[in-house]
């Protein structure tokens, strides 16, 4: 559905997207991250054909945005992160000149209006000018536009800001809703809507692609993502000293013990391989019962510091390269 390649843009000095590349396919959903001023607007910009690009090609369902933007434009949907809204309209005035403007045919437009208010929740407010409209309700109204004409591709930058949690659940809901007909890319700082809602996960910084994978795999990217946190009864030095033993564990924290005479420890492995067994044997080896044993694992919202703060940091050093900045995790 989208493919984007080499993607470059500059300004004068300042190059906001570096040569960036990633496809998306037809009823997906996927998860845009990067920090402030990754390149995350702009890049959406570009596909849109709101903005032009310095290099690179985006095609759209098969047609080239920078060849065909009219016919590209007809196909997208687009909420920004500030909606277009008109507050001198009532919500019905300007969705009925929304759904002129992208041409909806008279003999629909009356049924499409009224059920795209009802899937945002904004029917009851459809009277109402839209300056006396709450965040909340604007945010809907925004997005009541972005769908209006059903097009193929929706793009949505921060679609549940100033929601409240029923309404954020309910705009997740109408999300998925749409991606079974529309293929959706959801740029968002909301660690745990990114995780509920998309198929595929991207992540930039500084106008680069750090990573793309399914949410279940970005794991995987690292050696060291899964952990085990214990809580063992007996000498702390005596353990410790035992658990070095062990090759695959590559680093060692202690955490606090609630119960006297116990060790709260956690521990890291460099291999994709399930490290529990070992740990066992080991320390049943040396009399020193384990009282608890939890495996963890980097959330969403870890694996996103962890590239970015590592990318910034080999930006910095110019010491390793992006692979290393991928895979590199042996400061956990």
């Amino acid at each position: 559905m989208i493919e984007v390649k080499n993607l470059v843009k500059r300004y004068g000095n300042h190059t906001a997207v570096d040569d960036l590349s990633f496809t998306v396919g037809k009823g997906q959903i996927l998860g845009f991250l990067g920090p402030n001023g990754a390149g995350k607007s702009t890049t959406m910009n570009i596909i849109t054909g709101y903005i032009s690009a310095t290099e690179g090609t985006v095609i759209v369902n098969g047609l080239d945005v920078f060849e065909e933007p009219e016919e590209v434009k007809k196909m997208i949907g687009y909420l920004p992160e500030f909606p277009p809204l008109y507050p001198d309209l009532t919500v019905l005035e300007y969705l009925d000149f929304v759904a002129d403007i992208k041409k909806v045919k008279r003999s629909a437009k009356r049924q499409m209006v009224d059920d795209i208010m009802e899937a945002t929740k904004i029917s009851d407010v459809k009277n109402r000018l839209i300056r006396h409209l709450s965040k909340g309700y604007k945010q809907r109204v925004g997005l009541a536009q972005a769908i209006m004409g059903y097009p193929e591709l929706i793009i949505l930058d921060e679609p549940t800001v100033g929601l409240d949690p029923k309404q954020i659940k309910e705009i997740r809901e109408l999300i998925r809703e749409l991606s079974k007909e529309h293929t959706i890319i959801l740029s968002s700082h909301i660690m745990q809507e990114v995780n509920a809602v998309c198929d595929s996960i991207l992540i930039i910084d500084k106008g680069r692609l750090i990573l793309q994978d399914k949410p279940e795999n970005l794991g995987k990217h690292f050696s060291s993502t899964v952990g085990v946190k214990l809580v063992v009864k007996g000498d702390k030095d005596t353990i410790i000293s035992e658990l070095r033993k062990i090759d695959s564990i590559t680093k060692l924290e202690e955490t606090r013990a609630l119960e006297e005479g116990t060790v709260g420890l956690t521990v890291y492995s460099n291999e994709d391989k399930d490290i529990r067994e070992d740990l066992f044997f080991s320390l049943s080896g040396i009399r020193t019962p384990i009282l608890e044993m939890q495996s963890i694992s980097m959330s969403l919202e870890d694996i996103f510091l962890k590239v970015t703060q590592e990318e910034e940091s080999v930006n910095e050093t110019s010491t390793s390269s992006e692979e290393e900045v991928i895979t590199d995790v042996s400061d956990l």
